[in-house]
């Protein structure tokens, strides 16, 4: 006897770092390349993380291009993404800094005499507590795109900052996903 198989999708934390590429180039019509190229991810990955994110309806293809739901985006990254791709810290390292150390949250908050998160990475001028990234190859393609970046430091600011913390980072997504495109 066949046992069925799952067909239940689910995401990955590729799909949900892409989904955070499209609303930093907002509203950029990209094709699959230009993608891969500011992701770091192969273009099957990228074909893979935009199916499942259009299933899981966070984003539509408008014309053959994808385009984020925000709603639906805004409701899963505020309230959901944080306990899907959970933060996992390790020892000190150098690296980049994320979260509360980096922008747009560095000018915003003072920062406490504790060692700053940092995503391991061979081209990071910090030293802190590593926290690593969503996928691997964000901290690389951040430091070649501010605006992914800011993204990218300011959901791991909502996975693992404190009240005040996500509280700043929920209130500046909020303006970045209500800015007209």
């Amino acid at each position: 006897m066949r046992r069925p198989v799952n067909r239940q999708p689910a995401l990955k934390p590729q799909d949900f770092y892409l989904l955070l590429a499209l609303v930093a180039m907002r509203g950029e019509s990209l094709t699959y390349p230009e993608l891969a190229a500011l992701t770091g991810l192969s273009m099957s990955e990228v074909h893979g993380a935009l199916k499942r994110a259009e299933q899981a309806r966070l984003l539509a293809f408008i014309d053959k291009r994808p385009s984020i739901i925000t709603p639906s985006f805004k409701e899963f990254l505020l309230h959901g993404a944080r306990y899907a791709f959970p933060a996992a810290r390790g020892a000190m390292v150098g690296g980049v800094p994320t979260s509360y150390a980096a922008p747009p949250l560095d000018k915003l908050i003072v920062p406490s005499s504790d060692p700053p998160p940092v995503w391991p990475h061979e081209e990071g001028k910090a030293r802190g507590i590593a926290l690593f990234p969503l996928y691997p190859s964000a901290p690389a393609s951040a430091l070649r795109n501010s605006a992914l970046y800011e993204n990218l430091a300011l959901f791991d600011a909502l996975r693992m900052g404190n009240a005040r913390e996500r509280n700043l980072a929920a209130q500046l997504f909020e303006e970045r996903l209500s800015a007209p495109q």
